[in-house]
């Protein structure tokens, strides 16, 4: 039997008087005096204006694919970040990492520059208002500082507030996390020991020149290749199942469509590869991919039931990252 919802009495109908919402337990009762506990009340605004999740937190930047994979995808990438009204006086660069030293959010160096961490926990469900909260306080970090995560307000700018629309967003893939260090190569003691640690624990990565946000990697058993699109969930789910029914999903001989990856909105099929097959070796048959793609997105067509049964088996090896 469905419970019974309790009525609602005048009294919940109160609103608080305006100023900041006292803090209070989530099982006390609401400061408007509603009679139910505030995690009921206006502890679910509070929390939904901060917290609700962004599906596609990216959606709208440059490069979106390539901000999908340097969160989930590349062990250690950076990026070149452009401002609309340009950096502040002091501050000579600004740039996006996949991971910091010590998984800071944020880093303002002694020579004033800045990072920012993008594989980070981050306190809301928009990841684009918390990563620009951090690189709003970046920006006036006091220089050889880090900047920890904090909760952003729920009417902050978010990234693409922030960042210049027309500038393309660029990674540049690394052997390791040498970029942490001004000279790495100076690097001694435990700094050189954690930095060892580091790199031995990345998987070697290559993004591809012929395609966008297609990322080559090798492990110890095979070698795949993760590929962020921007495509729709539906309809790129339909076409690769045509392609897949056809034969034609491949990237060449001992290479095969698995699934894929759901992350932030977007869809990424990962293909295995044998172990000898390098990144150059990829170019020219994702190449070809694309193009096969591109067709297989123009048909309109039902599905035929060889292609439904591959589209159900694609769906059923989806993981969904974030």
């Amino acid at each position: 039997m469905a419970k019974k919802r309790r009525p609602q009495t005048k009294a919940a109908t109160s609103q608080l008087t305006d100023g900041e919402i006292p803090v209070v337990g989530a099982r006390e009762p609401c400061p408007c005096g509603s009679g139910r506990r505030y995690k009921a009340c206006h502890g679910r605004a509070a929390a939904q204006a901060v917290t609700e999740l962004v599906r596609r937190p990216f959606e709208g930047l440059p490069g979106e694919c390539d901000w999908v994979a340097m969160r989930e995808l590349v062990p250690a990438a950076t990026a070149t970040l452009k401002l609309r009204d340009g950096l502040p006086e002091g501050v000579p660069s600004a740039t996006l990492a996949t991971v910091l030293p010590m998984a800071w959010p944020g880093l303002r160096r002694e020579d004033g520059s800045v990072m920012i961490g993008l594989q980070n926990d981050t306190p809301s469900g928009d990841l684009s208002r918390d990563v620009a909260d951090v690189l709003r306080r970046a920006l006036v970090a006091e220089p050889g500082n880090p900047v920890a995560g904090e909760r952003p307000s729920a009417d902050g700018p978010r990234l693409q507030d922030l960042l210049d629309p027309d500038e393309p967003l660029v990674p540049e893939v690394h052997d390791g996390f040498e970029f942490w260090l001004t000279d790495a190569e100076s690097a001694s003691g435990d700094v050189a020991a954690s930095l060892e640690r580091a790199n031995s624990a990345a998987l070697p990565t290559s993004r591809l020149e012929s395609v966008e946000a297609a990322y080559w990697c090798r492990t110890p058993e095979k070698n795949h290749l993760r590929w962020v699109m921007p495509h729709g969930e539906d309809e790129l789910l339909d076409a690769l199942a045509r392609l897949h029914a056809s034969g034609a999903s491949s990237l060449g001989e001992d290479t095969r469509l698995v699934g894929s990856f759901r992350a932030h909105g977007l869809l990424v099929p990962v293909w295995d590869l044998p172990s000898a097959m390098t990144a150059e070796e990829c170019e020219k048959p994702a190449a070809a991919f694309a193009e096969r793609l591109l067709e297989a997105l123009g048909v309109s067509t039902p599905l035929t039931a060889d292609e439904r049964r591959a589209r159900s088996g694609l769906a059923n090896r989806q993981i969904t990252l974030s």
